[in-house]
């Protein structure tokens, strides 16, 4: 017998249109939205934010600058993965402020800002490489995010097909504070589900002894 979480493995599909008539529930939706912000981040820096859209009209500006795709006006919640461009500089306060909340001592706090302001060095010294870092540490969210609602029996579909500055100006973002990551959105499926293709156990993993 199966357990739940595989089954909610075999369940997740890229949900291509959503059931409009269905609603996800406020548990469930705050269950999915708890499992991205209990997700795992480098340095533990948690250098997101998830916007939750219900307002149908803005999901309607929304659309065509993600490819006028049918997911973003059908489903229940739309989730704007958002990652953190400003906080993650160490000048911003906010890498500090993260690593205090271990109760650490003042030295080793101070140590281990330094050792995250060398070894990001290069990676935050523009935004560009600033995105490039935190965007990755959104897609651990949205994984545990898409996991969580197939536990529930909600579909979902991780979007990277957008526009990007265009969507971030629907949304008013300060880009220089943060920017859009992934664009994913929450519903039922109102189509049975595709089959599902991968690769073979043996060509994917590879032990080494």
């Amino acid at each position: 017998m199966q357990n739940t979480f595989e089954q909610a493995m075999d369940f997740r599909h890229a949900c291509k249109v959503f059931d409009e008539s269905k609603k996800i529930n406020d548990d469930d939706i705050c269950y999915i939205l708890e499992a991205g912000r209990k997700s795992p981040s480098s340095f533990g820096m948690e250098l997101w934010k998830f916007l939750v859209i219900t307002n149908e009209e803005l999901k309607a500006k929304i659309r065509p600058f993600c490819w006028d795709q049918p997911q973003i006006t059908t489903c229940s919640h739309l989730v704007i993965l958002l990652c953190d461009i400003q906080n993650a500089r160490v000048e911003s306060g906010i890498p500090a402020q993260r690593f205090a909340r271990s109760k650490k001592d003042k030295q080793k706090q101070e140590l281990y800002l330094g050792i995250y302001a060398n070894h990001l060095k290069d990676t935050l010294s523009t935004d560009e490489k600033t995105y490039a870092w935190t965007s990755k540490q959104a897609y651990l969210a949205a994984a545990n995010m898409m996991t969580a609602a197939a536990v529930k029996g909600i579909d979902s579909c991780p979007i990277e097909g957008f526009s990007k500055e265009e969507v971030e100006k629907v949304l008013g973002l300060d880009t220089k504070k943060q920017q859009l990551a992934l664009v994913l959105p929450f519903g039922y499926r109102i189509k049975p589900q595709s089959e599902q293709l991968r690769k073979k156990f043996d060509d994917v993993v590879e032990f080494i002894k």
